[in-house]
């Protein structure tokens, strides 16, 4: 039986004094889930308010993918799928 799904991320930057927070949060139309990140600009560094978006927000979407792997792999073990404790493969990214 074919299944299609529509899962929207929205991603919210906020930038103060040099350190940049980023929250990512996955609405799945039944459920929601949350993933944050922070990058700072050291003393020395350049202001450049792109840079600190984009290692904040990577950093909120790999928490997220790690808090969606969990979700996943909770929801198997609850059905006695898989022994417990289990491991998602990560296929070379680091989470």
């Amino acid at each position: 039986m074919p299944h299609t799904a529509d899962w929207e991320v929205r991603l919210h930057l906020f930038e103060d004094e040099g350190k940049t927070t980023a929250r990512a949060v996955l609405e799945t139309g039944t459920s929601s889930l949350t993933g944050t990140g922070t990058a700072q600009r050291a003393a020395g560094d350049q202001d450049v308010p792109d840079i600190g978006d984009e290692f904040a927000a990577a950093r909120a979407l790999r928490d997220l993918g790690g808090r969606l792997l969990r979700t996943a792999e909770r929801d198997v073990e609850a059905r006695g799928a898989a022994p417990s404790p289990r491991e998602s493969t990560p296929y070379g990214w680091d989470m």
